[in-house]
């Protein structure tokens, strides 16, 4: 399937190009989400009528992303949680849990920009936690997971 992507998608492509990809990512996410729209005649016409618009709008995202990954630079956040004898935690802190850790801190953070490639944390200790705001812009944030007295 042809489509032409109307953002930066990580992994993919630039704004504008036109790629290939399964039918069911493009169907199913690509489009759905607006990052992309179906490689046409007609919608190759309407991307560059919009460009200008299009590239405006990605100027402002990366922009925000900039300020937020400015405001978490040198930023620690605690976490308080039940704890077992042996230092582990009653369940684990997932990306939910971060994010929501995160933004009571002061910086809004969605559970899908934070990164855990080693799968929830289930010990207490200090982390060092990637974020993704932007396809362009990463951060890390350090995280303390601390024992509910």
């Amino acid at each position: 399937m042809e489509i032409i992507l109307l953002e930066k998608v990580r992994k993919l492509g630039d704004m504008g190009e036109t790629v290939a990809v399964k039918p069911g990512y493009g169907r199913n996410y690509l489009i759905p989400q607006g990052l992309a729209v179906p490689a046409t005649e007609d919608n190759a016409a309407m991307f560059e009528s919009r460009r200008a618009e299009l590239e405006k709008t990605a100027r402002e995202h990366l922009e925000a992303a900039q300020q937020r990954a400015a405001a978490l630079v040198d930023k620690v956040v605690t976490i308080v949680t039940k704890v077992g004898t042996e230092g582990k935690l009653f369940g684990s802190l997932g990306p939910r849990d971060l994010s929501d850790a995160i933004t009571a801190a002061g910086v809004h953070i969605e559970k899908s920009e934070v990164r855990l490639p080693t799968g929830p944390l289930r010990a207490i200790g200090e982390y060092d936690i990637a974020l993704q705001l932007h396809s362009d812009v990463n951060t890390v944030v350090k995280i303390i997971v601390a024992a509910e007295q």
